[in-house]
């Protein structure tokens, strides 16, 4: 089969692949890696080159650092900090959420970002008396802007960066995205103030996640409790709540209030059989038995994973909502450390990652087994996956095909022509698949474009990830958009309607801005 024949049939399978949403995106990833293998288009070596590429590296470590961060609820107490000052109004209350969330992900990425925030945001909305939709879409879509404020704010970046230094121009420097990240979160939020009351719907979602003083207040008229919120929980010691499973072992077991557990790392604090309270009398453990513990959320987590019990709320998911909890200055030195290497280019992105990810480990602000559970796969196996498409369209000569078919549409328009039309088949392409496949896909493209004209690579590299990030007008065009979706009770043609003048925004920026900071020739 011919090459070129070869690779657009693959394309075009893996396109269907992603948009069937019935196939693990990590799947189809694989799939057009050894896809090209079989057909001859690629070499092995170069078929599985992505997952030794730095910029999966890169990618991969920055999840840890981002595990960091929230676990000892530095994300947290940000949040709290920040939002806990904004009141209860409306659209004071979304500029602030909306300045946070960018700022975060421009450190931890678009994704790491709203899951961290998201739980405080509904319950902000709930004290605040708002619909939970008016937040968490702003929430979503303000993400997408702060990704373009640094380097490490989404992988496209770091794609864009490298295909830009491999293709005669130069890698972008750490904070040169804020150079159009700033104005499009700028426009983000005055779109979403101007037309957000309107555009968006009055729903609340299901998802109602931890409130800490609720919960505490709760568990202490629940089990007559005396004790404040500060020894219930804390940033080394934690509370939970667990029902004796049927069938369990520790039925027929004798405790009373006060006691240790019989592995003796949690006490017992408090006990109840229905609506009875079981205070100041030791108790035989029947099954349906609600027991209060209290101990180290380490040996929460460990002893609270077994059959033995239900867990009625995860330790670790109450913990994450602990503000400043253990390993904060850990992390947030090793973080500092870790933007100083990159701001200044000392080391190549990818090892001022690993640096980062290793000392984490090391000083334990992260356990080796909790920094593997910390990295997304799925974005790792996608963005290693496709890094050998982008190379197939090179070789073989596509990326020249389409950017001519591209080139004979547009005609002699200009090269501001050519860029607009680029970003419209990512736009488009974006809304349907992942934007990192995506720009891996046009990428090729863009570059062979700019080659063709005669141009520098630099703003159409540029306008690549400002439009990529452009993530607006689905549900399924970014994990981030999912995550609001249910706690949000959005419906999926919720998202064009304030998305599409978003998405119009960031064209417009990527058309006309990005080449006045970085030239055509």
């Amino acid at each position: 089969m011919d090459p070129v024949v070869a690779t657009l049939l693959i394309l075009m399978l893996a396109i269907a692949g992603f948009v069937s949403n019935r196939i693990p995106l990590g799947i189809v990833a694989i799939g057009v890696s050894l896809a090209l293998y079989f057909t001859g288009v690629l070499t092995l070596p170069q078929a599985l080159a992505g997952f030794g590429d730095p910029t999966v590296l890169f990618i991969a470590a920055l999840f840890i650092v981002s595990e960091s961060l929230d676990a000892s609820g530095v994300t947290a107490w940000a949040g709290q900090k920040v939002i806990g000052k904004a009141g209860s109004r409306r659209d004071v209350l979304t500029v602030v959420i909306c300045l946070l969330v960018a700022a975060t992900t421009a450190l931890i990425s678009v994704n790491g970002a709203v899951a961290a925030l998201l739980p405080l945001v509904v319950v902000v909305a709930a004290r605040a008396g708002l619909p939970s939709s008016l937040l968490l879409m702003p929430l979503a879509f303000a993400a997408h802007a702060g990704s373009l404020l640094l380097l490490t704010g989404t992988p496209v970046n770091i794609i864009v960066s490298e295909f830009a230094a491999d293709n005669g121009g130069r890698a972008f420097g750490f904070f040169e995205f804020a150079v159009v990240g700033v104005p499009l979160l700028a426009g983000t939020v005055i779109v979403v103030l101007l037309f957000g009351r309107s555009l968006l719907p009055r729903r609340t979602g299901a998802m109602m996640p931890v409130d800490l003083a609720r919960h505490a207040r709760l568990l202490r008229t629940q089990y007559a409790l005396t004790l404040d919120t500060g020894v219930l929980l804390g940033p080394v010691n934690g509370v939970t709540e667990v029902v004796i499973a049927p069938r369990s072992p520790l039925i027929g077991k004798r405790l009373c209030p006060g006691m240790t557990t019989p592995s003796g790392d949690l006490v017992v604090l408090a006990a109840r059989r229905g609506d009875d309270q079981l205070r100041g009398q030791e108790f035989t453990l029947q099954a349906g038995d609600s027991l209060l513990l209290q101990g180290t959320w380490e040996d929460l987590s460990r002893h609270t994973d077994s059959p033995d019990v239900l867990v009625v709320d995860e330790p670790e998911r109450i913990r994450r909502s602990v503000p400043l909890g253990r390993g904060a200055k850990r992390s947030l030195i090793i973080l500092a450390a870790m933007v100083l290497l990159l701001a200044t280019g000392a080391v190549p992105p990818a090892v001022a990652a690993l640096l980062a990810a290793c000392a984490l480990v090391l000083s334990r602000a992260v356990g080796v087994t909790q920094a593997y559970h910390a990295i997304s796969w799925t974005t790792v196996v996608l963005v290693a996956g496709m890094i050998p498409l982008s190379t197939a369209f090179i070789e073989t000569g596509t990326a020249d095909l389409v950017a001519g078919w591209v080139l004979t549409l547009v005609g002699a328009a200009g090269p501001h022509a050519a860029l607009l039309a680029t970003c419209v088949l990512t736009l488009v392409l974006g809304q349907l698949i992942s934007n990192t496949a995506t720009v891996l896909i046009v990428a090729p493209v863009a570059v062979a474009i700019a080659s063709t004209l005669g141009l520098s690579v630099q703003p159409f590299m540029m306008a690549l990830t400002v439009v990529g990030a452009a993530s607006f007008l689905t549900p399924v065009a970014t994990p981030a958009n999912l995550m609001v979706m249910e706690p949000g009770g959005y419906k999926f043609g919720d998202y064009w309607r304030l998305g599409l003048p978003l998405a119009i925004l960031f064209v417009l920026v990527a058309v006309f801005l990005v080449p006045l900071v970085w030239p055509f020739g």
